[in-house]
């Protein structure tokens, strides 16, 4: 078969997807690896996401999905700010203790941290940090989706991304990616 016709070839879509088919699909979409800190009146917690995007730069806004169900849940959302901090190439070992049930003392004793605006911890040696209010929320499915504002950025070196595709930690350097 010619690669032509290959591309062209219809491929039957799954109807009524199912979970898993759903999860092996979005294992297949490469991401940012980011730390998502808090700290207040409700405690102080993180966790590991891929799943952030921007939303907007008027006003400048990302979005963070929140399972319901997670150990930080009831921190996150009752502090109301919370710091997006985007990884670099190594410190995939700091996301798999903010990604497991490392104790959060534990989490945060991994790495320095600094102060935001909001009150929630920057992580030193990010590439970018966006320091943020929660401005809206909206549950959908098992997750909740966060609308952050973003008050304060602080950036760092980005020569090595740390990226999460196939369930797995790769890097991507910036002298690879042009």
């Amino acid at each position: 078969m010619n690669t032509l016709a290959s591309l062209t070839q219809p491929i039957e879509p799954v109807v009524d997807v199912p979970p898993q088919i759903f999860r092996d699909a979005m294992s297949r979409l490469g991401a940012a690896v980011n730390i998502i800190t808090t700290d207040g009146p409700a405690g102080k917690a993180g966790f590991a996401a891929t799943a952030v995007c921007s939303v907007t730069d008027t006003p400048p806004t990302l979005l963070v999905c929140l399972n319901r169900s997670a150990s930080v849940f009831d921190a996150v959302t009752g502090n109301g700010r919370l710091c997006v901090n985007v990884l670099n190439g190594d410190q995939d070992r700091l996301s798999t203790l903010f990604g497991g049930k490392t104790p959060v003392e534990e989490r945060f004793a991994a790495a320095d941290w600094s102060q935001g605006i909001t009150g929630a911890p920057m992580l030193d040696g990010a590439m970018a940090s966006f320091d943020c209010e929660i401005t809206e929320m909206k549950d959908i499915g098992t997750h909740r989706v966060l609308f952050c504002t973003v008050k304060a950025i602080r950036l760092g070196e980005a020569e090595n991304a740390l990226v999460y595709f196939q369930r797995g930690y790769h890097r991507l350097s910036s002298a690879t990616a042009a």
